[in-house]
């Protein structure tokens, strides 16, 4: 079985994805990695050099080959993967999506520098804009994100309760 990991950027898809692929025993993908390994390029170096229209095709192709393969496997989605054309809906058929919410401010508190420069969209922008861009972009996000067949709400759950509930009630093999 394939579980979707879906969410805004920086809300821990990857970090509780590859802890609940490992408790589950399963592969972990990174949509975002597996971009940038095929690409030779970081996700930040192909919005810049070929643009965002490239990234989500080069996005598309991924997804693709995740859904043909199948398998049981965790995947950690990027972002803006779901808000593409009909990826929410491949995704739905293809296994189980799953929407982690998180507070803007959580995200920024999780946020790194180096997570910060390696998200195109968050570059340059100081502490007070990138709270009001993260609020006003997820706003835009959120009926795609709600899309997804289940929900862990972390704005209120620990990590490792949230890792507990993708394992006892997100994954069907």
């Amino acid at each position: 079985m394939l579980l979707f990991l879906v969410g805004y950027m920086g809300c821990g898809k990857s970090s509780l994805g590859r802890k609940a692929a490992r408790r589950l025993g399963v592969e972990f993908i990174d949509t975002d990695a597996v971009v940038e390994r095929d690409e030779g390029a970081s996700v930040a170096d192909i919005f810049c050099y070929e643009g965002e229209e490239y990234f989500r095709r080069a996005e598309r192709a991924i997804l693709e080959r995740i859904v043909a393969r199948g398998g049981n496997a965790v995947v950690s989605t990027g972002g803006g993967l779901p808000l593409w054309h009909d990826n929410m809906a491949v995704m739905n058929e293809a296994g189980i999506t799953l929407y982690i919410r998180r507070a803007p401010e959580q995200i920024i508190a999780r946020l790194t520098p180096y997570g910060r420069q390696r998200r195109p969209r968050f570059r340059g922008l100081s502490d007070g804009e990138l709270l009001d861009f993260i609020r006003g972009d997820m706003a835009g996000r959120e009926a795609c994100y709600l899309g997804a067949q289940a929900e862990v709400d972390c704005r209120t759950m620990s990590d490792a309760d949230a890792v507990e509930y993708m394992v006892n009630n997100c994954f069907r093999r």
